[in-house]
């Protein structure tokens, strides 16, 4: 019998997903949230933050390629761009393969786990926060927005989801945010952002977040991967006041990735188009989604993971 160790992680209320651990590498808890960084066979080293696996090393690039590519495939040529969270740093390297870009800020509240992120995670940002384009600032993304003057042809954001009800998380996720985001997008520039597991059997996370992205940009778009490591599919989004994020050919965005040379190990220009199409139920649950996120009211999800809304206590 096998007397090993193992980590419980509740996908759901109901669903538990068992892992397998090898060892221990790190665990704590930040100013902001615990983390725990484990190694298994399956997928190398696992992070958890509150209980929630966020990351796995073999199938990271899965994850982050989705989220990066397509933002910044979508844009001619960008120079500047802002990535909201993303605290291991593999957001940051995927943004700076891109060779037209010449500044990347990274804002992430919680320094304390970037730097554990340094030290115990190369995998992810291979050597990304020592590069000469790459600004780490560590400070509240909103409060950061919020007094700085800067603007950027693209925003990628990369938070975790609005878990309870006093997370304060939850203010990153209403109309009021998004509408300061968009101040600080460049004309003809692009927004990207993950945007909750698509599970509908058991929340609305991701057609709550689209509903109220459609508040402050003009055109927004839903895609979705299946991500190995969660075991789900994931849903993600691209928003502009300039142009339909999912209009562009698949002839123009293999032509971006030939001219920039990108080492993607996931997406080619076929498959990155094909994200973008939506089963039927999806598709419908997005059009059809009331719940708007506000300041005064911010949507959450209960541990039952249902998407409620009440005033934020934080």
């Amino acid at each position: 019998m096998d007397y090993g160790m193992y980590f419980f992680e509740h996908i759901t209320p109901y669903e538990t997903m068992v892992r397998r651990m090898e060892r221990v590498i790190a665990s704590g808890r930040t100013k902001y949230q615990d983390y725990f960084l484990f190694e298994t066979k399956g997928f190398g080293k696992v992070l958890v933050l509150d209980k929630d696996v966020q990351s796995t090393e073999r199938d990271e690039y899965v994850y982050h390629e989705t989220l990066v590519h397509p933002a910044m495939l979508s844009h001619p040529e960008p120079r500047t761009v802002l990535i909201v969270g993303g605290g291991e740093g593999a957001t940051l390297r995927e943004v700076l393969k891109h060779p037209t870009v010449e500044r990347a800020v990274m804002v992430d509240i919680d320094g304390e786990l970037v730097e554990v992120a340094k030290r115990h995670m190369p995998e992810w940002h291979q050597g990304a926060f020592e590069d000469s384009r790459t600004v780490l600032i560590i400070d509240d993304a909103r409060a950061y927005l919020e007094r700085t003057q800067d603007t950027y042809d693209v925003i990628i954001i990369d938070l975790t989801d609005p878990v309870g009800e006093d997370n304060p998380a939850r203010l990153l996720y209403t109309v009021e945010f998004y509408r300061l985001v968009k101040a600080h997008v460049n004309p003809g520039g692009i927004m990207g952002m993950q945007a909750g597991m698509i599970m509908l059997t058991h929340h609305r996370v991701h057609p709550v977040v689209h509903r109220t992205v459609r508040e402050a940009f003009r055109y927004v778009r839903s895609y979705k991967n299946h991500i190995p490591g969660f075991f789900l599919n994931f849903g993600f989004l691209l928003a502009s006041d300039a142009f339909d994020p999912a209009a562009f050919s698949e002839g123009v965005i293999e032509a971006r990735i030939r001219e920039r040379q990108l080492a993607l190990r996931h997406l080619s220009a076929p498959y990155l188009e094909a994200m973008f199409v939506l089963p039927k139920d999806i598709q419908e649950a997005v059009e059809t989604e009331t719940m708007v996120s506000t300041d005064a009211n911010p949507f959450y999800l209960t541990p039952e993971g249902e998407a409620r809304q009440s005033p934020y206590r934080g």
